[in-house]
């Protein structure tokens, strides 16, 4: 029955069915977000009280044609298991169904590897998410403009400032039609600051025969080692071997670098840009700006699960039913608290994530960390990082002419001693700290 509805929405007169992806990646992958990706990969890390890509089910849940959704990369399938099960329950109008890619195929590659499960029932539309971003995704405006401007591709763009959008993918558009006249990632002088934000919608029948045409301008090339110039993405090299079939040829294809520039020279592709908040999560510090928009959000939308606001509470905080918050204790803005957590009386947290399991005890300071699984901060200890401004799209700050993390984050089951002071440090797994600590990554 499923196949019918296709069909039945454009007899009616309205669009055809779309369904979703979400890129997830896989273990080889976030490394940047180590420590924290050491213990649970990081499309599952919790972010204001769920997994980030929770947060991705959200919006496309409020799209009423999206019925079906793909998770796509190379983590084990026992991965997703559990998230899957749960997501079902909470998002019954959506299917959910994890595809592993057998190696890294690149976000272009994957798209096609899985081209028969997602094109099957023959949707029109297809959306294509990073997990690794956090934003208000506003997909049904995204929709709108597509079917406006009869678009074969729309890109989420937002501003950012000159000095930051080297980093990202750069687009220059047409200010009066919003189409795409221009796209070049991490451009080495300066294009435009209108930068691409990683949430696309495709229609299937431009976005499959461009990645099609871009597997076969790589396969005809002679066999030789292909890289991609910056050392960042120097495990993205791979041999092309000419006996492979064409769907083994040239291994890694990527929707940035190979597919969008070609659009942009050829396609119906526009751009929706965002007024609204936009982070991208990389780094494991990354996690404490992304915490902050998406517990802002949940506060202004009124949300029931947020702790409410009290002398003590300073909102948006978010607590989980199973933690204990000892009255006296103050947090927030921009806390959250995972299952099963002890805060002892006096505690002072602010702008911080405290995961599972884990002990704040009496008296103790929290500004601008993150405190891992099972971890321990001791009595009248201070674990600190420093503020970074809302715009900067930066983890890091300069400290004594140094670069450091300016999050501090403690690792799985680490611990702090009473009143030791613990400011702009990544500790690992599975460390006591005994003495006080600045500036450094504990191993």
């Amino acid at each position: 029955m499923s196949l019918q509805i296709p069909h039945r929405e454009r007899a009616n007169g309205t669009s055809g069915a779309t369904k979703a992806v979400i890129l997830v990646g896989g273990a080889s992958r976030g490394t940047r977000f180590r420590p924290l990706s050491l213990d649970v990969p990081k499309p599952l890390f919790d972010v204001a009280g769920h997994p980030i890509i929770w947060h991705c089910l959200t919006a496309i849940d409020k799209v009423p044609s999206i019925h079906e959704v793909y998770l796509i990369g190379y983590y084990d399938e026992s991965v997703f298991r559990d998230f899957i099960k749960d997501a079902a329950s909470e998002f019954p109008n959506l299917s959910i169904k994890y595809l592993r890619e057998y190696q890294a195929l690149g976000t272009a590659g994957g798209l096609y590897h899985f081209r028969d499960p997602i094109l099957k029932g023959r949707p029109e539309r297809l959306f294509v998410l990073n997990s690794d971003v956090c934003c208000s995704f506003p997909l049904n405006e995204m929709l709108k403009l597509a079917q406006e401007k009869d678009a074969e591709a729309v890109i989420l763009g937002t501003r950012v400032s000159e000095d930051a959008a080297s980093n990202f993918g750069c687009i220059v558009s047409d200010a009066h039609t919003r189409r795409v006249l221009h796209y070049v990632e991490k451009p080495e002088s300066h294009i435009s600051n209108l930068i691409n934000c990683g949430v696309y919608l495709f229609s299937t029948e431009a976005i499959f025969p461009s990645i099609r045409t871009a597997i076969k301008r790589r396969a005809d090339r002679p066999s030789r080692l292909v890289s991609y110039p910056s050392s960042e993405n120097l495990e993205s090299s791979f041999m092309i071997d000419d006996d492979d079939d064409e769907s083994r040829k040239n291994e890694v294809i990527r929707l940035e670098q190979d597919i969008l520039s070609d659009m942009a020279d050829s396609k119906q592709f526009f751009v929706y840009e965002t007024k609204d908040f936009w982070r991208q999560i990389k780094t494991a510090g990354s996690a404490i700006p992304a915490n902050a928009l998406y517990l802002q959000k949940a506060w202004q939308n009124g949300s029931k699960e947020l702790a409410t606001p009290s002398a003590n509470i300073i909102p948006p905080v978010y607590i989980h039913p199973t933690a204990q918050v000892h009255p006296s204790a103050k947090l927030g803005p921009n806390v959250s608290i995972g299952p099963r957590v002890t805060v002892g009386a006096g505690a002072r947290i602010k702008e911080s994530i405290v995961l599972e399991d884990a002990e704040v005890k009496h008296d103790a300071c929290v500004l601008y960390s993150i405190i891992g699984w099972n971890s321990r901060v001791g009595a009248w200890a201070r674990v600190e990082g420093t503020p970074t401004p809302v715009t900067s799209h930066t983890t890091s700050v300069i400290k004594n002419g140094l670069k450091v993390q300016a999050i501090t984050i403690l690792g799985k089951e680490c611990g702090v001693g009473d009143e030791v002071r613990v400011q702009n440090c990544i500790c690992l797994p599975f460390k006591e700290l005994k003495r006080d600590v600045a500036n450094e990554v504990i191993m």
